[in-house]
């Protein structure tokens, strides 16, 4: 059997104000998958993804990405997620694209493979001629569009969208569908976060739904709607009611 491209055992965390965050989370998601996780704001989402991009330290459990150690073999598991968040933590005064060749570098992406990786992104996003702009000047589409170039930017196996869509205009969000769609089949397997069902239901094959830091639905899209919307479905699942 193929090792799954992201695979949580048992996964707890619980910070040091006695908060339990995450309560015994298990997910296996194989590589290829456009995979969806939702939840209501403080349902335990980010916590899990935080601890599956090295932000967070896991206080039980395990999680591997394609067999990597995110604790044990951070380095090796970092290299091969990409992690687009939804803050914009990207340098705030830095340059777009020096500071894109800083983070290449950082992966040890050699200077010549770097400078066209980061130009075939800027192309690709329409960002060419804001490369010498400080991020602090660009709009929030452009800014969206920076962020998700990082997560990029080292060719990673898993990519981690965290509202990806949050704050962009109708044309933008259309494009980052379809870019989205085509990173997955050229094999990249996906993982979306978003209050916008929509999207979920339109991309996503398989969906998993967190409330109270535990697993409380998970299967095929269908599955999940059982007949219904998914936006009817997922008020049901995360209120406890009919499911």
């Amino acid at each position: 059997m193929d090792t799954p491209a992201l695979e949580i055992k048992n996964l707890e965390k619980k910070y040091r104000s006695g908060t339990q965050a995450v309560s015994g989370i298990s997910l296996s998601i194989p590589k290829g998958e456009f995979f969806g996780l939702l939840g209501p704001n403080g349902a335990g989402k980010s916590t899990t993804i935080h601890c599956v991009v090295g932000i967070a330290e896991p206080t039980g459990g395990s999680i591997h990405i394609s067999g990597t150690d995110v604790v044990s073999d951070y380095r090796n598991a970092r290299r091969k997620v990409g992690h687009a968040p939804q803050e914009f933590n990207f340098e705030f005064f830095g340059h777009v694209g020096p500071t894109l060749d800083y983070i290449a570098g950082y992966y040890g992406i050699p200077k010549k493979e770097r400078k066209e990786r980061i130009e075939e992104l800027l192309e690709q996003f329409g960002l060419k001629e804001h490369a010498k702009k400080q991020f602090n000047q660009l709009s929030g589409g452009l800014k969206r569009r920076v962020m998700i170039i990082r997560a990029l930017i080292h060719d990673p196996e898993l990519i981690i969208f965290d509202e990806p869509t949050a704050g962009v205009d109708v044309e933008l969000r259309h494009d980052l569908w379809r870019y989205m769609e085509d990173l997955n089949k050229k094999g990249k397997t996906i993982v979306l976060t978003s209050h916008y069902l929509e999207e979920v239901e339109k991309l996503c094959r398989r969906i998993a739904i967190i409330n109270k830091g535990k697993i409380v639905a998970e299967g095929s899209k269908d599955e999940i709607k059982n007949g219904g919307t998914l936006e009817e479905r997922y008020l049901q699942i995360t209120k406890g009611d009919d499911f």
